[in-house]
């Protein structure tokens, strides 16, 4: 078997790669931005490699892909299931693993072909080692860069698996190479993420905002306007030009109309089910989704930005949308939902201003 080396031009989706006593570890956001954050959880969701694969040409029939994993437990809640690796081969879905200390996939077609194996979205993966029998090269770029930042929807909570996440699929068929920015529970618009974004290069941005800072309460309308517009001028320092596409959230019936913070359900835990419950009174200060979506459609308009479009998260997802595919935990759509939400934002986004 031959080892090759990974490299930033076979580890596609991080910012950086960092090398550790226990393996090559992808990171979402660079060292600098890493150091300014202060948050736990999104230290944590940084370092799941949504979006991350490793992508290269090779005739091997035979790859393995040494990993150390590191779970995570929630105190009361269900075991949460081990990662998936999906192994894609000349663009299609060939073999799905799941392995404490790393995959192989065997039996591959011979001929010379672009391999691609999507890292889990949602378990932490320091890489180790890759090896083949047969010599490795990168494969080029698959198009287009489209760099997005949302919230754990766009990092692919409750999707089966990291190359069927919403984000995933809409890169997929729309040709575009992905950089993910989708982070758990912490899309809140902090400068060290924007920075990040704007040091990126990319051809085509977007921006899924409003959720997590409804479900964390940590704003008022008084500070959310501002912080939005400063959001997007740091964007614009690095990228003055290319198309940007800001989101709206996508219906969740707990938050249309009621704030933060959000909160498990503890009735329905106890019983062994995931359930998220919205905990805030309303008023007059308060945000909620409804009012997060008419200010972000009139900052988006007050900027008179030609290459800034305005995306309605309903239209996405809305409350037909969950008459049938309704969100198993409250809060976060489940497989359909995110081939739903997949082919209505290429539809949208790359069938429209990204085109």
């Amino acid at each position: 078997m031959i080892t090759t080396p990974l490299t930033a031009g076979i580890v596609r989706g991080a910012l950086e790669l960092e090398d550790t006593p226990r393996g090559l570890v992808p990171h979402r956001l660079p060292a600098r931005a890493r150091a300014q954050n202060t948050d736990e959880r999104l230290a944590m969701a940084e370092a799941q490699p949504a979006g991350v694969r490793l992508r290269f040409r090779t005739t091997a029939r035979v790859i393995e892909l040494e990993t150390v994993p590191t779970k995570i437990e929630y105190p009361g809640a269900p075991p949460r299931p081990d990662g998936v690796y999906d192994l894609l081969v000349d663009g299609k879905l060939a073999a799905q693993a799941t392995a404490p200390g790393g995959v192989r996939f065997a039996d591959l077609p011979g001929h010379d072909k672009d391999v691609e194996i999507w890292l889990p979205h949602n378990e932490l993966t320091a890489l180790v080692a890759l090896r083949t029998d047969a010599p490795v090269s990168p494969a080029g770029a698959a198009g287009r860069v489209w760099l997005h930042h949302g919230s754990s929807i766009s990092q692919g909570s409750n999707a089966l698996s990291p190359s069927t996440t919403w984000t995933a699929l809409t890169a997929a068929s729309a040709g575009v190479e992905l950089v993910n920015l989708g982070f758990s529970g912490n899309a809140m618009l902090d400068p060290f993420v924007a920075r990040a974004m704007r040091d990126t290069p990319a051809d085509v941005v977007s921006v899924k905002i409003g959720i997590n800072i409804v479900n964390a309460d940590v704003m008022r309308p008084r500070a959310f306007g501002p912080a939005v517009h400063g959001f997007l001028d740091t964007i614009r320092d690095g990228h003055p030009s290319a198309p940007l596409l800001v989101v709206s959230p996508l219906y969740c019936p707990i938050h249309e109309q009621t704030p933060g913070p959000g909160d498990f359900d503890h009735a329905a835990l106890a019983s062994g089910i995931v359930r998220f419950r919205a905990t805030g009174v309303p008023g007059p200060d308060k945000l909620t989704l409804e009012v997060i979506r008419a200010a972000l459609a009139q900052i988006v308009a007050q900027r008179e930005d030609p290459a800034l479009h305005y995306l309605d998260g309903l239209s996405l997802y809305g409350p037909a949308d969950y008459a049938e595919f309704p969100l198993p935990d409250e809060l976060h759509p489940d497989a359909a939902a995110h081939r739903l939400i997949a082919s209505r934002f290429t539809e949208l986004a790359f069938g429209g201003p990204f085109a």
